[in-house]
C-alpha cells in the first residue's frame, strides 16, 4: 500500500484559495464569516513567511531583520505569530517611513512595516484575495494573480487600433494617501462578515507611520509599503470599475493598472463625456483627478501620444503591401524609462568604489536587469532606442574599464571591452 504524500503549505494554500474563489464566483452576494481562523493556520503562515522572505526587504521599526528570524528559528517566530493572532493580542506596530529621492527633486515616501506585520498581512491576503478576485473586472490588471502590465498594454493597443482615436489619460492625485477608510471598510463588508478579520484590517489602517520619532495616525489612506495595500487599493477602485462598466462602457474602453488608468474612445465627444463620468465616480470615492496630468489626447493625426506603464503610445502611418495607407498604434519605451535604465547602469559602473569589482561581477549583476528590461520594453518600435541604450551600456563599461586600468582616454579600450563583453556573456537589449 502506498503511503499518502504529504501536501506542502503552498499546495494547501492553493486548495483553500480555489475553494474560496469558487464559492465567491458561485454566489456574488455571499458574505464569508469563518476566515480569521484560517489566517493563523500554520500552513498559511508558513507560505506567508516563504513569500515575505523571498521578497527580501529591510527591518521595520522594531529593527528585526529576516536574518534575525532565521537565527532565532523560523518555527519559533511562526508559532509566536499564531499564538498572538489566536489570542487576539496581535497589534501592528507603526510603519517605518523612508524617503526615496525622485527625479524632479521631490521625495517619494516609502513605508516599511515590521517583518511580523508583513507575514500576518501576507497570510490575510492569501485568505481574502480569492474572494475579491471573483468580483474584480476584466479592465483591471495591476497587482492581480495571472495578470500583468504587458496584458494591459496589449489591451490598450488593440482598443486604439479599433478606431480608438481619443484617450482620457487619468491621474488620481495621491491615490494611496487619500483612500477613504470608512468607505473601504464598507466595500469589504459587502463580502466579509467575519468581525475579527475586519478588525484586523482596521488595525492596519490605523497603525500609523513613524516619522522623525513621531507616530502619525490618519483616517485616510492605506498602509504604505504594506503587503496588503495593493489588494485594498484594488478593492476600493473596483467600485469605479463596476460603475464604469454599468454607465461608461458605451463611451470607451477602460484599462486600469492599480491607480493608473486610461479610457480609449472613438470620438472627442465621447472622450469629453467619459471625462465627466470619471470625475463624477471619483467624487463619490472622495478622490481628486490631477488637474494638469489628467488630459484628453487626440491620437488620430499622429501628432500626440500618451505615456502609460513605461510605454509611449502613438498612432503612426503605415502602408499595406498594396500601398494602402492606414494608421496603427505603436508602443515604445518612454523617455522616463530610458533615463531610469541609464541611471541604474551609471550608478553601478561610475562610482570609484566600483572599480575594484571584476568584469564578471558587473556582468552577473547587470544581466538579470538587462533581461528584465528587454522582456518588458522590447517592441518592433523600441529597437532604435534599445540600440542606443546598448551603446550607452558598452560606453559605461569602457569608461569603468579604462579607469580601472588607469588609462587617460577610454576610447582606446573600446575593442578590448567589446571582446570581454562577448567573453563574459553580457546580455543586450536588442
Amino acid at each position: 500500500m502506498n503511503a499518502k504524500r504529504l501536501t506542502t503549505p503552498k499546495e494547501n494554500v492553493q486548495q483553500l484559495q480555489e475553494k474560496l474563489g469558487h464559492a465567491a464566483k458561485e454566489n456574488k452576494k455571499r458574505r464569508f464569516h469563518a476566515l480569521y481562523d484560517k489566517v493563523y493556520r500554520m500552513d498559511i503562515l508558513r507560505e506567508a513567511w516563504r513569500r515575505v522572505r523571498a521578497n527580501k526587504g529591510s527591518a521595520g521599526i522594531d529593527g528585526e531583520t529576516l536574518a534575525d528570524i532565521v537565527k532565532q528559528g523560523e518555527n519559533v517566530f511562526l508559532y509566536k505569530c499564531q499564538r498572538i493572532l489566536k489570542e487576539g493580542k496581535y497589534h501592528p506596530q507603526p510603519v517605518r517611513r523612508r524617503y526615496i529621492p525622485k527625479k524632479d527633486g521631490k521625495q517619494r515616501p516609502l513605508g516599511i512595516p515590521t517583518i511580523r506585520g508583513r507575514v500576518v498581512q501576507m497570510a490575510a491576503k492569501l485568505v481574502i484575495e480569492p474572494i475579491f478576485e471573483a468580483d474584480f473586472q476584466e479592465a483591471s490588471f495591476g497587482f492581480r494573480p495571472k495578470r500583468s502590465a504587458k496584458q494591459a498594454l496589449d489591451r490598450i493597443r488593440k482598443a486604439c487600433n479599433r478606431k480608438g482615436n481619443w484617450v482620457v489619460d487619468v491621474d488620481i492625485q495621491a491615490y494611496f494617501d487619500n483612500i477613504n477608510q470608512e468607505k473601504l471598510m464598507k466595500l469589504m463588508e459587502m463580502r466579509i462578515s467575519d468581525r475579527r478579520l475586519l478588525k484586523l484590517v482596521r488595525k492596519w489602517l490605523n497603525a500609523g507611520v513613524l516619522e522623525e520619532g513621531m507616530i502619525r495616525r490618519t483616517d485616510l489612506g492605506t498602509p504604505q509599503g504594506g503587503v496588503i495595500s495593493p489588494l485594498l487599493a484594488n478593492i476600493y477602485l473596483n467600485y469605479f470599475d463596476i460603475l464604469w462598466e454599468r454607465h461608461g462602457s458605451g463611451l470607451g474602453e477602460l484599462t486600469r493598472y492599480a491607480d493608473d488608468l486610461v479610457v480609449v474612445c472613438k470620438t472627442r465627444k465621447e472622450a469629453e463625456r467619459a471625462y465627466q463620468l470619471i470625475q463624477t465616480i471619483m467624487e463619490r470615492l472622495d478622490l481628486t483627478l490631477h488637474p494638469i496630468k489628467t488630459r484628453l489626447v487626440g491620437l488620430w493625426t499622429g501628432e500626440e501620444g500618451f505615456d502609460f506603464l513605461g510605454m509611449h503610445h502613438r498612432k503612426t502611418k503605415a502602408e499595406t503591401s498594396q500601398g494602402k495607407v492606414y494608421y496603427t498604434t505603436q508602443q515604445w519605451l518612454t523617455r522616463k524609462a530610458e533615463e531610469r535604465i541609464r541611471e541604474v547602469v551609471k550608478e553601478r559602473l561610475a562610482p570609484p568604489k566600483m572599480r575594484h569589482k571584476s568584469f564578471a561581477e558587473h556582468v552577473r549583476w547587470l544581466n538579470p536587469k538587462i533581461q528584465g528590461w528587454r522582456n518588458y520594453y522590447y517592441t518592433a518600435y523600441s529597437q532604435l532606442k534599445l540600440a542606443k541604450l546598448d551603446w550607452y551600456i558598452l560606453q559605461r563599461f569602457t569608461r569603468w574599464y579604462a579607469k580601472k586600468r588607469q588609462r587617460a582616454r577610454w576610447g582606446s579600450s573600446l575593442q578590448e571591452v567589446r571582446f570581454l563583453t562577448r567573453q563574459y556573456g553580457l546580455k543586450a537589449l536588442l
